[in-house]
């Protein structure tokens, strides 16, 4: 059975991340492949699983990095989803922001999802004891 290889070192290809993108549906972002491809190198931290050199998930990471983080990105190759690969993602691309205080992210309203967060250590927003709004503008 091939091993999968984590890596914060070593970005993606453009086309890799298109590749990866595509293959989750995540189509806003492959609409310009040079913005994306920008945006995750403009990150943080980027976290990469691969299996035999082919890129088959990744996790990324913007803030300051001191007082917010925010997981913008972590997706997973279908062919890859429920064998861990994306929990050992997001382990490691938030394993240098243990201290900071605000670990935020936005995600779509589908069930699994809300559990993968949920097991991951992460409240949803609705959930908490204190009264907070959250604010957005797509464009």
């Amino acid at each position: 059975m091939p091993r999968i290889e984590f890596t914060d070192h070593e970005l993606p290809t453009r086309d890799e991340l298109v590749r990866l993108y595509d293959s989750v549906e995540w189509t806003a972002y492959t609409k310009d492949p040079d913005r994306l491809y920008d945006a995750v190198t403009r990150s943080l931290r980027v976290v990469s699983a691969r299996e035999d050199e082919k890129l088959v998930g990744l996790a990324r990471v913007v803030g300051d990095g001191l007082t917010i983080v925010y997981l913008q990105d972590i997706l997973v190759d279908p062919a890859h989803h429920r064998t861990g690969v994306g929990r050992r993602l997001f382990q490691r691309v938030l394993e240098p922001f243990d201290d900071v205080r605000q670990q935020v992210l936005i995600t779509d309203d589908e069930p699994g999802q809300r559990a993968f967060y949920q097991a991951m250590g992460f409240t949803e927003i609705r959930d908490m004891d204190h009264t907070l709004r959250v604010f957005v503008r797509f464009t």
